[in-house]
Protein backbone atom coordinates (compact mmCIF):
# COMPACT_ATOMS: atom_id res chain seq x y z
CA UNK A 1 0.00 0.00 0.00
CA UNK A 2 1.22 3.53 -0.59
CA UNK A 3 2.56 5.08 2.03
CA UNK A 4 0.76 8.10 1.32
CA UNK A 5 -2.69 6.24 1.60
CA UNK A 6 -4.58 7.54 4.77
CA UNK A 7 -8.06 5.88 5.52
CA UNK A 8 -10.56 5.26 7.83
CA UNK A 9 -12.01 1.89 9.23
CA UNK A 10 -15.56 1.93 9.55
CA UNK A 11 -17.09 -1.21 11.17
CA UNK A 12 -21.34 -1.50 10.69
CA UNK A 13 -22.35 -3.56 13.53
CA UNK A 14 -26.47 -4.29 13.80
CA UNK A 15 -27.82 -5.87 17.58
CA UNK A 16 -31.15 -7.29 15.00
CA UNK A 17 -29.64 -9.88 12.80
CA UNK A 18 -32.39 -12.01 11.64
CA UNK A 19 -29.95 -15.32 11.58
CA UNK A 20 -28.29 -14.60 14.82
CA UNK A 21 -29.37 -11.82 16.50
CA UNK A 22 -27.10 -9.66 19.22
CA UNK A 23 -24.61 -11.40 16.90
CA UNK A 24 -21.94 -8.20 17.57
CA UNK A 25 -22.15 -9.21 21.35
CA UNK A 26 -21.73 -12.73 21.13
CA UNK A 27 -18.96 -14.11 23.48
CA UNK A 28 -15.95 -15.50 21.18
CA UNK A 29 -12.75 -16.23 23.78
CA UNK A 30 -14.12 -13.78 26.97
CA UNK A 31 -14.54 -10.88 24.08
CA UNK A 32 -17.70 -9.95 22.08
CA UNK A 33 -17.09 -10.58 18.73
CA UNK A 34 -17.54 -6.46 17.80
CA UNK A 35 -14.07 -6.40 19.82
CA UNK A 36 -11.89 -9.17 18.28
CA UNK A 37 -12.89 -7.01 14.44
CA UNK A 38 -12.29 -3.72 16.06
CA UNK A 39 -9.12 -4.92 17.40
CA UNK A 40 -8.35 -6.95 14.18
CA UNK A 41 -8.92 -3.34 12.07
CA UNK A 42 -6.87 -1.44 14.80
CA UNK A 43 -3.54 -3.96 13.66
CA UNK A 44 -4.22 -2.37 10.29
CA UNK A 45 -2.55 1.24 8.99
CA UNK A 46 -6.38 3.18 9.47
CA UNK A 47 -6.06 6.22 10.91
CA UNK A 48 -9.54 5.57 13.23
CA UNK A 49 -11.99 2.77 13.67
CA UNK A 50 -14.97 3.36 14.04
CA UNK A 51 -18.15 0.84 15.14
CA UNK A 52 -21.28 1.94 13.59
CA UNK A 53 -24.45 0.68 15.53
CA UNK A 54 -27.94 1.43 15.71
CA UNK A 55 -28.08 -0.41 19.36
CA UNK A 56 -27.25 1.20 22.28
CA UNK A 57 -25.95 -2.59 23.92
CA UNK A 58 -23.48 -2.15 21.15
CA UNK A 59 -22.38 1.43 22.12
CA UNK A 60 -21.69 0.25 25.90
CA UNK A 61 -19.81 -2.83 24.70
CA UNK A 62 -17.84 -0.91 22.39
CA UNK A 63 -17.07 2.15 24.97
CA UNK A 64 -16.50 -0.57 27.67
CA UNK A 65 -13.15 -1.39 25.77
CA UNK A 66 -12.33 1.67 25.21
CA UNK A 67 -13.40 1.60 20.89
CA UNK A 68 -14.60 4.67 19.23
CA UNK A 69 -18.61 4.32 18.41
CA UNK A 70 -21.00 6.50 16.34
CA UNK A 71 -24.71 5.80 16.81
CA UNK A 72 -27.05 5.69 13.81
CA UNK A 73 -30.23 5.13 12.40
CA UNK A 74 -32.37 1.80 12.94
CA UNK A 75 -34.18 2.38 9.31
CA UNK A 76 -30.83 1.83 7.44
CA UNK A 77 -31.29 -0.42 4.57
CA UNK A 78 -27.80 -1.85 4.58
CA UNK A 79 -24.17 -1.11 6.15
CA UNK A 80 -23.18 1.06 2.76
CA UNK A 81 -26.08 3.41 3.75
CA UNK A 82 -24.84 3.22 7.57
CA UNK A 83 -21.14 4.29 6.60
CA UNK A 84 -22.79 7.13 4.68
CA UNK A 85 -24.51 8.57 8.15
CA UNK A 86 -21.01 7.92 9.66
CA UNK A 87 -19.19 10.05 7.45
CA UNK A 88 -21.61 12.74 7.09
CA UNK A 89 -21.99 12.92 10.84
CA UNK A 90 -18.12 13.19 11.40
CA UNK A 91 -17.91 15.52 8.58
CA UNK A 92 -15.46 13.94 6.35
CA UNK A 93 -14.34 14.81 3.38
CA UNK A 94 -15.30 14.02 0.21
CA UNK A 95 -12.37 12.72 -1.45
CA UNK A 96 -11.62 10.55 2.39
CA UNK A 97 -11.40 6.64 1.98
CA UNK A 98 -12.95 4.66 4.27
CA UNK A 99 -12.90 0.67 4.58
CA UNK A 100 -16.27 -1.04 5.45
CA UNK A 101 -15.41 -3.99 7.57
CA UNK A 102 -18.15 -6.33 8.28
CA UNK A 103 -19.10 -6.54 12.00
CA UNK A 104 -19.29 -10.27 12.13
CA UNK A 105 -15.59 -11.30 10.53
CA UNK A 106 -13.27 -11.23 13.76
CA UNK A 107 -10.60 -13.39 11.73
CA UNK A 108 -10.34 -10.98 8.95
CA UNK A 109 -6.39 -10.47 8.18
CA UNK A 110 -5.27 -6.30 8.77
CA UNK A 111 -3.35 -7.23 5.60
CA UNK A 112 -6.42 -7.06 3.32
CA UNK A 113 -8.00 -4.17 4.76
CA UNK A 114 -4.94 -2.10 3.69
CA UNK A 115 -4.57 -3.69 0.78
CA UNK A 116 -8.08 -2.38 -0.41
CA UNK A 117 -7.85 1.14 0.84
CA UNK A 118 -3.95 1.10 -1.16
CA UNK A 119 -6.14 -0.20 -4.37
CA UNK A 120 -8.81 2.78 -4.06
CA UNK A 121 -6.08 5.25 -3.70
CA UNK A 122 -4.13 3.92 -6.45
CA UNK A 123 -7.47 3.77 -9.36
CA UNK A 124 -8.61 7.36 -9.72
CA UNK A 125 -10.83 5.63 -11.83
CA UNK A 126 -12.75 3.69 -9.50
CA UNK A 127 -14.96 5.14 -6.99
CA UNK A 128 -14.59 1.51 -4.66
CA UNK A 129 -12.22 -0.85 -4.62
CA UNK A 130 -12.74 -4.98 -3.10
CA UNK A 131 -11.22 -8.28 -2.93
CA UNK A 132 -12.06 -11.90 -4.38
CA UNK A 133 -10.44 -14.81 -4.30
CA UNK A 134 -10.06 -17.95 -6.41
CA UNK A 135 -13.21 -20.39 -6.60
CA UNK A 136 -11.34 -24.26 -6.72
CA UNK A 137 -14.41 -26.67 -6.41
CA UNK A 138 -17.64 -27.25 -8.85
CA UNK A 139 -19.85 -26.92 -5.49
CA UNK A 140 -18.79 -23.61 -4.67
CA UNK A 141 -19.24 -22.32 -8.34
CA UNK A 142 -22.67 -23.44 -8.25
CA UNK A 143 -23.49 -22.18 -4.95
CA UNK A 144 -25.79 -19.15 -5.48
CA UNK A 145 -24.75 -18.06 -2.36
CA UNK A 146 -21.00 -17.47 -3.06
CA UNK A 147 -21.08 -14.04 -4.96
CA UNK A 148 -18.75 -14.59 -8.42
CA UNK A 149 -17.21 -11.54 -9.68
CA UNK A 150 -15.85 -10.90 -13.43
CA UNK A 151 -13.69 -8.28 -14.15
CA UNK A 152 -11.66 -6.58 -17.33
CA UNK A 153 -7.69 -6.64 -17.69
CA UNK A 154 -7.76 -3.25 -16.02
CA UNK A 155 -8.82 -4.75 -12.72
CA UNK A 156 -12.20 -2.94 -13.01
CA UNK A 157 -15.38 -4.98 -12.16
CA UNK A 158 -17.41 -6.31 -15.00
CA UNK A 159 -20.02 -8.22 -13.23
CA UNK A 160 -21.03 -9.35 -10.19
CA UNK A 161 -23.93 -12.34 -9.38
CA UNK A 162 -24.78 -15.65 -7.78
CA UNK A 163 -24.77 -17.25 -10.98
CA UNK A 164 -21.92 -19.33 -11.90
CA UNK A 165 -19.94 -16.84 -14.30
CA UNK A 166 -17.81 -17.12 -16.61
CA UNK A 167 -19.81 -19.87 -18.37
CA UNK A 168 -18.10 -22.48 -19.61
CA UNK A 169 -20.44 -23.82 -22.09
CA UNK A 170 -18.70 -26.29 -23.94
CA UNK A 171 -17.26 -27.87 -21.04
CA UNK A 172 -20.79 -28.22 -19.09
CA UNK A 173 -22.49 -29.45 -22.10
CA UNK A 174 -20.98 -32.36 -21.11
CA UNK A 175 -21.53 -34.40 -17.35
CA UNK A 176 -18.53 -32.62 -14.89
CA UNK A 177 -17.91 -33.47 -11.63
CA UNK A 178 -15.02 -30.65 -11.37
CA UNK A 179 -13.87 -27.26 -12.87
CA UNK A 180 -12.86 -27.42 -16.51
CA UNK A 181 -9.23 -27.05 -16.42
CA UNK A 182 -8.36 -23.39 -17.44
CA UNK A 183 -11.57 -22.00 -15.93
CA UNK A 184 -10.27 -19.78 -13.05
CA UNK A 185 -13.40 -18.16 -11.64
CA UNK A 186 -13.44 -15.56 -8.53
CA UNK A 187 -15.81 -14.97 -5.26
CA UNK A 188 -16.12 -12.02 -4.18
CA UNK A 189 -14.75 -11.02 -0.56
CA UNK A 190 -17.11 -8.48 1.11
CA UNK A 191 -15.00 -5.79 2.07
CA UNK A 192 -15.19 -2.35 0.59
CA UNK A 193 -13.28 0.65 0.52
CA UNK A 194 -14.91 3.78 -0.64
CA UNK A 195 -14.51 7.75 -1.28
CA UNK A 196 -17.10 9.67 1.28
CA UNK A 197 -18.25 11.24 -2.08
CA UNK A 198 -19.55 8.38 -4.08
CA UNK A 199 -21.66 7.58 -0.47
CA UNK A 200 -23.20 10.67 -0.81
CA UNK A 201 -24.47 9.74 -4.22
CA UNK A 202 -25.06 5.71 -3.59
CA UNK A 203 -27.69 7.36 -0.43
CA UNK A 204 -29.85 9.44 -3.04
CA UNK A 205 -29.73 6.65 -5.48
CA UNK A 206 -32.56 3.95 -5.66
CA UNK A 207 -32.56 0.22 -5.47
CA UNK A 208 -31.42 -0.96 -9.43
CA UNK A 209 -33.12 -3.26 -11.15
CA UNK A 210 -30.45 -5.74 -11.61
CA UNK A 211 -29.39 -5.30 -7.88
CA UNK A 212 -33.29 -6.30 -7.03
CA UNK A 213 -32.81 -9.14 -8.86
CA UNK A 214 -29.53 -10.51 -7.80
CA UNK A 215 -29.76 -9.10 -3.99
CA UNK A 216 -26.65 -7.59 -4.75
CA UNK A 217 -25.93 -4.19 -3.67
CA UNK A 218 -22.79 -3.47 -5.76
CA UNK A 219 -24.38 -3.60 -8.67
CA UNK A 220 -26.00 -0.42 -7.90
CA UNK A 221 -22.64 1.44 -8.76
CA UNK A 222 -22.14 -0.48 -11.20
CA UNK A 223 -25.80 0.60 -12.97
CA UNK A 224 -24.76 4.26 -12.30
CA UNK A 225 -21.82 3.71 -14.10
CA UNK A 226 -19.36 3.61 -11.31
CA UNK A 227 -16.17 1.81 -11.80
CA UNK A 228 -15.72 -1.00 -9.10
CA UNK A 229 -11.59 -2.26 -8.62
CA UNK A 230 -11.00 -5.81 -7.96
CA UNK A 231 -8.04 -7.24 -6.96
CA UNK A 232 -7.43 -11.06 -5.12
CA UNK A 233 -6.53 -10.64 -1.98
CA UNK A 234 -2.73 -11.13 -0.21
CA UNK A 235 -3.78 -13.39 2.20
CA UNK A 236 -6.97 -15.85 2.52
CA UNK A 237 -9.96 -14.26 4.21
CA UNK A 238 -11.62 -16.81 6.73
CA UNK A 239 -15.34 -16.52 6.65
CA UNK A 240 -17.57 -14.63 9.14
CA UNK A 241 -19.80 -15.53 11.62
CA UNK A 242 -23.30 -16.22 10.05
CA UNK A 243 -24.98 -19.13 11.88
CA UNK A 244 -24.79 -20.75 15.03
CA UNK A 245 -22.44 -23.04 13.36
CA UNK A 246 -20.26 -20.79 12.21
CA UNK A 247 -20.59 -19.21 15.91
CA UNK A 248 -19.29 -22.40 16.81
CA UNK A 249 -16.49 -22.75 14.72
CA UNK A 250 -15.06 -19.45 15.17
CA UNK A 251 -15.05 -19.72 19.27
CA UNK A 252 -12.89 -23.10 18.49
CA UNK A 253 -10.39 -21.31 16.57
CA UNK A 254 -10.11 -18.41 19.33
CA UNK A 255 -10.97 -19.65 22.13
CA UNK A 256 -7.74 -18.41 24.53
Amino acid sequence: MPETTSFDVIIPARYASSRLPGKPLADIGGRPMVQRVYERARQSSAERVIVATDDMRVAEAVGAFGGEVCMTSAEHASGTDRLQEVAANLGLAADRILVNVQGDEPLIPPAVIDQVAGNLAATPAAGVATLAEPIRNLADFRNPNIVKVVAAESGLARYFSRAPIPWPRDAFAAELDSLPAGLEPRRHIGIYAYRVALLDRFVGWPVAPLEQFESLEQLRFLYHDEHIHVADATEEVPGGVDTEADLHRMRELLND
